[in-house]
């Protein structure tokens, strides 16, 4: 894809625009860091929603808010554009990891370079990355050339149960899907994502008394541990599958055999056909001892986001759109999961890594570099220009 001169100079002149305005992105950054918005407390989120849609009405949106009873609102802009192509969604979400009162522990701050604060890089950077290139469109170009939807989503991080409908549906609306989650390292997109799949697997054994009675009993504790490492054995590391049983519990009392045990799991696959075998092998496991019974709940729910041909064009465009703003950018694969699952596992063309420049999501340290907001503020006006 060829781009004239003209266009160059347009990719400068944005640049340039939100260089001046450095200042006014961080300040942005610090009112959506400061509204805490934990993904179960709805109050918050709404009230988050509500600022965000404020905000981008001043740009120019058209305004949906899809209501929502347990989970907090999500909210849907339309650009409409000044030419016939297809849209591009971009996506991303407003919810965080953190508790509310996280900020008396976290505070906002800025310190040599860096701004700090729960959900500054995962994701709330990239929001405001967005609106700033949507922003500069306007200034610099009278507007986006194509139509632009954005969806942002109050329930990401806990599984995205009732926006995953309206992602898919409108990404199949979209040419392409450019997610602003987080870079990865040193600004990296991101081209593949592995599928994230969760299992709860329930042992139900035999009470006793451990002194009294203990051949009696049935211990679901040991018969768990049988399963944890029948478990281990599945992951496999050249294929990119790993399970990992991250919680477990079980008993109430050292002079009881256990009745019940439970185990939550968590599976990464990298391709979509060895989320479908491992579903079917996680199932398949039977209980050593026969007087214990097996429940096991669960599956899939994020399909892997692959590096298909489509997305190598799409980073294509992108890698030269950066060339082209005076930086190179790179792409990496990552084992995480993201709304970019859905929509690539619906055929849709997906770019994710779009986001901020830091580190640290979800942990005390995390932060995004200032001085990269207006250059990936930049990079992503010029995608939405660049792409067919």
């Amino acid at each position: 894809m060829r781009k004239s001169k003209q266009d160059d100079s347009n990719l400068h002149e944005i640049l340039s625009w939100l260089t001046a305005r450095q200042g006014e992105m961080i300040a942005s950054v610090r009112e959506v860091v400061v509204r805490e918005s934990p993904t179960q407390d709805k109050r918050a989120c709404d009230e988050l929603c509500a600022h965000l849609a404020s905000e981008f009405t001043c740009l120019g949106g058209e305004i949906r808010i899809h209501r929502q009873r347990a989970a907090g609102d999500h909210l849907q802009v339309n650009f409409p554009g000044t030419s016939r192509r297809a849209p591009l969604l971009l996506l991303g979400h407003f919810d965080t990891v953190y508790d509310a009162g996280t900020l008396q522990k976290m505070p906002w701050r800025q310190e040599r370079g860096r701004l700090y604060g729960p959900g500054v890089f995962d994701m709330k950077s990239g929001i405001v990355q967005m609106m700033f290139a949507l922003w500069a469109l306007r200034e610099t170009a009278g507007g986006v050339s194509r139509p632009v939807k954005v969806l942002l989503v109050s329930d990401e991080e806990m599984g995205s149960a009732s926006s995953r409908a309206i992602t898919e549906k409108l990404a199949k609306q979209c040419a392409a899907v450019l997610v602003c989650e987080p870079s990865g390292p040193g600004g990296a997109f991101k081209t593949a994502r592995k599928g994230v799949g969760s299992f709860t697997l329930k042992v139900t054994g035999k009470r006793a008394h451990s002194g009294l009675d203990f051949e009696k009993g049935q211990s679901a504790i040991v018969e768990l541990a049988h399963q944890i490492q029948a478990i281990s054995r599945l992951t496999d590391l050249e294929r990119g599958v790993t399970l990992n049983v991250g919680v477990i519990r079980g008993g109430t009392r050292t002079n009881v055999v256990a009745e019940e045990a439970v185990a939550e799991l968590d599976l990464r696959v990298a391709h979509k056909d060895h989320g479908a075998e491992m579903e079917r092998r996680v199932r398949e496991l039977r209980p050593v001892n026969p007087h214990c019974k097996l429940e096991i709940e669960g599956g899939i729910n994020r399909p892997p986001m692959e590096r298909t041909e489509q997305v190598a064009a799409l980073f294509a465009v992108a890698r030269k759109t950066a060339r082209e703003l005076g930086f190179g950018l790179r792409e990496v694969a990552v084992g995480g999961g993201s709304d970019g699952n859905f929509t690539a596992g619906i055929g849709v063309p997906t770019l994710d890594g779009l986001g901020a420049v830091g580190d640290g999501a979800h942990a005390a340290h995390e932060h995004v570099i200032a001085a990269e907001l207006p250059r990936r503020a930049a990079l992503l006006a010029g995608l939405i220009q660049a792409i067919e």
